[in-house]
């Protein structure tokens, strides 16, 4: 008992530090804003070279979408709705969770082993005896790039998916161009559209803040790096399935609000 009391404890103390950091860290950026050729080197690295990952991710999920609609709904008589499937479902929640899970992956494991790295090596140390704030210089600009191109990488991911869906039904399901477009642009709306922004927001949030606190707490030597870098990736898993399922209730609560009061 005194166990799982002792975790839970430690792990409400951890949320509390993320908090701190966090907020330190946004203080910092606001204080003294870090160079703009830091936040570019953040945008490509997480940005552009997430891309290759992201549009094989997208494009097979699109493909899986597609042929298990044929399969599961073609004897049925709703094989017309492939393309509106597949279009929804990459916009609202399969494409937001693959790219967030896929840039954790690739991009906050890395970010947590850089800073990891750089705390068990005493550089950030070093950084703060020569009068340089750890947080603006190096977490700021890693949470601007986290933030600002979730969002993007995450319509590019849902084009992708389209587009894979698209091929598998036209070329070998035999399915007519037409059949495949005409649901989307009636049934997918500008909300739909909404909701995979606002969650790729939240998990950027969610991957750059977890993965550089973790980094920054990092203890124990090259071994401290390894756990630290697992345990990151982990805990951003959970927290963006987490998330997910709250956002995707809270949104649509608050758009059959919106309906019922203004419409």
């Amino acid at each position: 008992m005194h166990f799982y009391l002792q975790i839970i404890l430690d792990s409400f103390a951890g949320v509390g530090r993320w908090g701190i950091l966090f907020a330190k860290t946004i203080a910092a950026f606001f204080r003294r804003p870090p160079s703009w050729s830091l936040i570019i080197d953040q945008l490509y690295n997480i940005g552009v070279l997430s891309l290759p990952v992201v549009a094989i991710t997208g494009f097979s999920t699109g493909l899986v979408l597609a042929a298990q609609s044929f399969y599961q709904l073609g004897d049925k008589g709703l094989a017309g709705a492939t393309g509106l499937f597949v279009g929804k479902s990459m916009m609202t929640e399969i494409g937001p969770v693959l790219t967030a899970f896929m840039v954790t992956g690739r991009v906050g494991s890395a970010m947590c082993a850089v800073l990891g790295t750089m705390k068990v090596t005493e550089q950030i140390d070093a950084l703060k005896s020569m009068a340089v704030n750890p947080l603006g210089y190096l977490l700021a600009p890693r949470y601007i790039g986290g933030i600002v191109m979730l969002p993007f990488l995450t319509l590019f991911s849902a084009a992708m998916g389209i587009f894979g869906g698209y091929l598998i039904s036209v070329y070998y399901f035999g399915m007519t161009p037409q059949a495949y477009f005409e649901p989307i642009p009636i049934y997918v709306k500008i909300f739909d559209i909404w909701v995979g922004v606002i969650k790729a927001f939240f998990f950027g949030v969610i991957i750059t803040s977890i993965s550089c606190y973790k980094g920054m707490m990092t203890r124990g030597g090259a071994a401290g790096v390894g756990r630290a870098t697992t345990n990151s990736v982990v805990i951003c898993y959970s927290f963006i399935l987490i998330v997910n399922f709250l956002l995707t209730v809270s949104l649509n609560v608050f758009h059959d609000i919106y309906k019922v009061k203004y419409l």
